[in-house]
């Protein structure tokens, strides 16, 4: 099966951002990445306003509109509004994505590193999922591989799970990826079985992209941003983004 790319466009507001002003361009940028046949253009603005903020959201949605492609928010739903950041749902309110993942990742926290458990009482967030879905929202939730209570969060009305690969990805550059990768595809199996799409992303990469899907059956999407934005400052957005196809069955 062919698994879109959505490219996660955060690392190129964090190089405007250190300067201020416009460049480079983020709009821009996902441009390149969708002219190269992207799938789909991922953001997560954060409440400090580290990278994407909220003012980048509306073009974005007209760009992903325009190139009839999904435009992914990732989130935590439970930060509160506060100055320059009026909170996942009304941000998704104004845009309404095509999809949502929700985050569990708390301020200040330098990269997403878990993802939601379902063994606790999970009452607020089943509202949040609701809140999203009720938007016309596609609603996935980041979780860890190995993850148990999947068949909850299908209850709760989630649509997909995001599997965390960055334990993969660590794995994978210390040479012994087998037991991250049977982890992962056991989760996938089990979110499948209960009627959940599954999405991945974190730390993967031209290099360890190719083993995961071969080894984890029906990934629907894979986002990917660090990686593909550091490949591309030597090869450049389009040639990036057409090997990422490449692997991912894509072109």
């Amino acid at each position: 099966m062919t698994t879109k790319l959505s490219v996660n466009v955060n690392k190129v507001a964090v190089l405007r951002n250190s300067r201020g002003g416009h460049d480079p361009d983020v709009l821009g940028a996902a441009q390149a990445c969708l002219e190269a046949g992207a799938d789909g253009i991922t953001v997560h603005p954060r409440p400090d306003r580290r990278h994407v903020v909220a003012e980048d959201l509306p073009p974005l949605a007209a760009l992903t509109a325009r190139f009839g492609v999904e435009l992914n928010i990732e989130g935590n739903p439970f930060a509160p509004a506060r100055t320059g950041y009026p909170g996942l749902l009304a941000l998704c309110e104004q845009v309404r994505p095509a999809q949502v993942t929700l985050v569990p990742d708390s301020d200040g926290q330098l990269t997403s590193d878990h993802g939601f458990s379902f063994q606790d009482d999970t009452t607020a967030l089943s509202a949040h999922i609701a809140a999203f879905a009720a938007l016309g929202c596609r609603v996935s939730l980041f979780v860890d591989a190995g993850v148990t209570g999947l068949e909850r969060a299908a209850a709760m009305g989630a649509h997909r799970i995001e599997l965390y690969t960055g334990p993969y990805a660590e794995a994978f550059a210390a040479g012994d990826a087998g037991d991250a990768l049977r982890l992962c595809a056991d989760t996938a199996r089990r979110a499948q079985a209960v009627g959940l799409g599954v999405n991945a992303g974190h730390d993967l990469s031209q290099a360890n992209l190719g083993m995961f899907l071969q080894a984890v059956p029906d990934v629907l999407e894979v986002s990917i941003g660090h990686a593909l934005i550091g490949e591309a400052l030597y090869d450049g957005l389009d040639a990036t983004v057409r090997a990422y196809l490449a692997i991912t069955g894509g072109h």
